[in-house]
């Protein structure tokens, strides 16, 4: 059945653009795509006789009028590792890449155990959609079984994702890596058939590419994934410039390209569906050849604190034409929550702008932007996805700041102030604030949905 959403509505437009509409109706129909949004509406049945809808042929989901609630879009989680989600806050005084040794690839060995990943996997999920994260690009392991078991749990569980097996030929712990370019190349190809069969048409669930980052991988893995990229229009998700010692590791490994950005290029992975995590340290040079191949940047701002890598300048990156959305990058990043990473974009761009230069700062607007039309931008989705308007799919949350037990203290003489109650929810909300989750007009996580489960 169609369904009518009524109440109000906040969502991005642009940039800076956030709209906050106070009294809205949103028409859905049954396979998920918006019909309609009524800026101007009094009534969810009003709005349903002026489109043309009969009384008896749809529902109504409404945003108490009485309460501080309201309807914002699905969260886009850029870059996310579902396998290392055991080990969110375990990363001692490490920085990068003795935390990869240290934390990471033991705890990603374990998932040959299908027992593991199945219990992994089905947290993550649940934890990140019940957090808002309708959509997320996640790294899987090099275990093609297990991979496949995380394209299932998330279709199963109605979440839009990005599935990537991790490849890696070089440079890796002897008990955790692609032995040979022939194993890696035989599992990627395992993991990509297996999305096709059970999401032919990758309406929830995509294969994406995944090369783990530069230093990982030989010359000739990257350079076969850029080719099968091209050949079968598949997105690309890696890392890019996290870390100083990273970078020139890079530099040692691959002196066939100028730059740490040349190194995909020239291997064919840069281009309009690349998801690139950090870019912390990256060149003029760099920015700009991104920009041109119209690639994305997975902004991580609570990993780049948690593991001293430094401060991606976002603002830097956008006035250049790069598109920028926001990761978790669970386990580097400490929480799998997209709203307190938008909280943290925000505090590292100020501490940027604490060095001089205050054009560096994000606003409360620019941030949530990040985590939704942005990331959407960024998995090439801002056509289908990322705010309310008509044609793009219901992907959407019903944020509440008044339930029970919420972390957000409202006061009578706010109830009106919506920008203040978003900066509110910005600054401290969390999963006890949202109440419901759809995914493509389903119903599929929520404190109401866990309630009626």
């Amino acid at each position: 059945m169609r369904t009518i959403y009524f109440g109000t509505f906040v969502h991005s437009l642009a940039l800076a653009d956030l709209q906050v509409i106070p009294s809205a109706a949103v028409g859905v129909a049954e396979n998920g795509t918006i019909e309609f949004l009524d800026q101007n509406a009094s009534s969810a049945e009003a709005s349903a006789e002026r489109h043309s809808w009969p009384a008896g042929s749809y529902s109504v989901v409404a945003s108490d009028p009485s309460s501080a609630s309201f309807f914002f879009p699905g969260f886009f989680d850029t870059h996310i590792h579902a396998s290392q989600y055991p080990n969110v806050g375990l990363f001692g005084k490490t920085t990068l890449l003795d935390w990869l040794n240290s934390y990471t690839f033991p705890l990603e060995s374990s998932f040959s155990d299908l027992k593991v990943a199945d219990n992994v996997y089905s947290r993550v999920i649940a934890r990140t959609l019940g957090n808002g994260t309708t959509t997320a690009a996640y790294y899987a392991t090099v275990h093609a079984a297990g991979t496949n078991l995380l394209a299932d749990i998330a279709l199963k569980a109605g979440q839009r994702a990005f599935i990537g097996r991790c490849c890696m030929d070089a440079n890796s712990p002897d008990y955790y890596c692609d032995k040979n370019l022939e194993e890696a190349q035989k599992a990627t190809l395992e993991v990509l058939d297996h999305i096709k069969k059970i999401d032919p048409n990758h309406d929830i669930v995509s294969p994406i590419l995944t090369p783990r980052f530069a230093a990982s991988c030989s010359k000739e893995l990257l350079c076969w994934l850029g080719k099968l990229s091209t050949e079968t229009s598949l997105p690309v998700q890696t890392h890019i410039s996290e870390n100083l010692l990273e970078v020139e590791l890079v530099k040692s490994m691959h002196p066939f390209a100028a730059s740490y950005a040349g190194v995909y290029d020239k291997c064919g992975l840069l281009h309009d569906k690349t998801i690139l995590a950090h870019a912390v340290h990256l060149t003029d040079d760099e920015r700009l050849l991104i920009a041109k191949r119209g690639s994305g940047v997975a902004h991580c701002p609570a990993s780049n604190s948690a593991l001293t890598s430094g401060e991606t300048r976002v603002k830097w990156l956008l006035d250049a034409g790069v598109k920028v959305g926001l990761g978790t990058d669970v386990s580097g990043g400490f929480t799998p929550s997209i709203l307190h990473t938008a909280r943290q974009a925000l505090l590292v761009s100020r501490h940027l702008s604490m060095k001089g230069d205050e054009t560096h700062k994000l606003s409360i607007e620019e941030v949530l932007y990040l985590a939704t039309l942005g990331g959407a931008e960024v998995c090439g989705l801002a056509n289908k996805l990322g705010n309310f308007l008509p044609g793009k799919k219901w992907d959407a949350q019903l944020i509440t700041l008044d339930c029970k037990n919420s972390p957000v203290d409202i006061f009578p003489w706010e109830l009106e102030k919506h920008e203040d109650l978003v900066a509110k929810w910005l600054f401290n909300g969390d999963d006890r604030n949202v109440a419901k989750v759809w995914v493509d007009g389903k119903l599929v996580a929520g404190t109401a949905f866990i309630s009626f489960q």
